[in-house]
């Protein structure tokens, strides 16, 4: 089942009853949802008030709660812990486990896929993309020799024109930018709480203050992905602005239909997918990550 994105971006009373989310404004009831079909809750508006009753239910429902700060840019992400996993403890241990030389490997099969997606996004935009995929051999355990930056200074240049500088703090391109990265991240982090794994313990990313590492490394080779659609924006002249126009072609990737396996699926259906194969990697020396593909 398709899980829906819920994004509320006015003053809102948010509360539940019957299993229903019910979103009322002006003291009136505007919509309402099964919060068993939610998938991810975007709070935007800074007088949104939401119940603890609320909270729970999404807790319990695996909803990745997005909370945005007052530029519209999603500021936190809220996930359980044990998404209802009995072997969590377990999995959580096997994930400790994991040695360093594997954790290496599949960094290796991130950067890889990563550069590889830079240079389908270049293609789609009828840029050349053999700059880059001269680079995806190239890439060690470890990424030891950096070809991920190496790859990406190029990469920009050639997408964005010599002048751009992803800089996070910058409006235009880069708000847009950050808005559908972080919306990846969430949808990443949800399905990785979902096969039990801790997303604070990551392959690559590792910081105190960080409790998403490992969704930051699952979900860099979508970050291309993400880019295609801010560039189709920008060539079409189109507001650069994160308006509601913009974010709800960012927040439709999650629903793009992509190709894995052989077959064709919702964006963040493989998701759950391919964080399951991360798992399995993690503890398998054998195992390798399968990628989904843009299929539009």
């Amino acid at each position: 089942m398709i899980k829906q994105i819920i994004d509320i971006s006015e003053q809102s009373y948010i509360h539940l009853s019957k299993k229903q989310l019910l979103i009322d404004q002006e003291g009136k009831t505007i919509g309402s949802v099964p919060i068993e079909d939610i998938g991810i809750l975007i709070l935007e508006h800074n007088a949104i008030t939401i119940t603890q009753a609320v909270m729970i239910a999404c807790q319990k429902n695996n909803i990745a709660v997005v909370i945005c700060d007052n530029r519209h840019l999603p500021y936190s992400l809220l996930l359980p812990l044990t998404e209802g996993n009995n072997l969590h403890s377990k999995v959580i241990h096997q994930q400790i486990a994991i040695t360093t030389p594997r954790k290496k490997q599949l960094w290796k099969e991130i950067i890889q896929e990563k550069i590889k997606q830079q240079s389908l996004t270049l293609e789609r935009m009828k840029i050349d993309g053999k700059p880059l995929k001269h680079m995806i051999s190239k890439v060690k355990s470890g990424d030891s020799e950096n070809h991920e930056a190496q790859a990406s200074q190029k990469y920009w240049k050639l997408l964005m024109g010599e002048s751009f500088r992803r800089n996070p703090d910058e409006p235009g391109v880069n708000s847009l930018l950050n808005y559908g990265y972080s919306i990846i991240r969430a949808m990443v982090a949800r399905a990785i709480v979902s096969t039990g794994l801790h997303p604070a313990l990551g392959l690559f990313h590792h910081n105190q203050y960080n409790g998403f590492a490992l969704a930051d490394d699952l979900m860099e080779p979508f970050r291309p992905w993400v880019d295609l659609l801010v560039s189709n924006m920008a060539l079409k002249q189109l507001s650069l602005e994160v308006n509601r126009e913009n974010k709800k072609i960012l927040l439709g990737l999650l629903n793009q239909s992509v190709k894995y396996n052989g077959k064709k699926l919702p964006f963040m259906v493989v998701s759950h997918h391919l964080a399951a194969n991360l798992k399995e990697a993690c503890c398998d020396k054998s195992s390798r990550l399968t990628w989904p593909q843009w299929s539009a």
